[in-house]
């Protein structure tokens, strides 16, 4: 006899119920989860390309020294966190982030950058 994992057999209890309320005859079917698994991934890929497209911008860009900016980008959405060396570079940071192709919004979390004893 073969030993079957506990889940399995919930899920053949679960479309046996299924096929006895429905009268419909029991076919194999996936399970949900396993469903478009490649999306995630392409997401994610998406997302790092336009994260180097605005790091490419701010290094172009000589008016603002972006070592202490960090960008992350979901699904188009750019936040920028981290500290600038005063506020003009915090709103050219996010004017150059806007100007990105492919970035829908900017979400701009940088501050000032505070030198010691301030």
């Amino acid at each position: 006899m073969k030993k079957i994992s506990v889940s399995a057999a919930m899920i053949v209890l679960a479309s046996l119920n299924v096929s006895a309320q429905t009268n419909q005859p029991m076919t194999a079917s996936a399970p949900a989860v396993a469903s478009n698994a490649s999306a995630p991934v392409a997401t994610r890929k998406d997302d790092r390309a336009l994260r180097k497209r605005v790091y490419a911008a701010f290094a172009k860009d000589k008016r603002i020294d972006a070592g202490d900016i960090g960008v992350n980008a979901k699904d188009g959405a750019v936040t920028l966190t981290g500290t600038a060396a005063d506020a003009a570079q915090i709103e050219t940071a996010a004017a150059l982030a806007k100007g990105v192709p492919g970035v829908k919004s900017v979400t701009n979390k940088l501050t000032v950058r505070r030198g010691f004893g301030q």
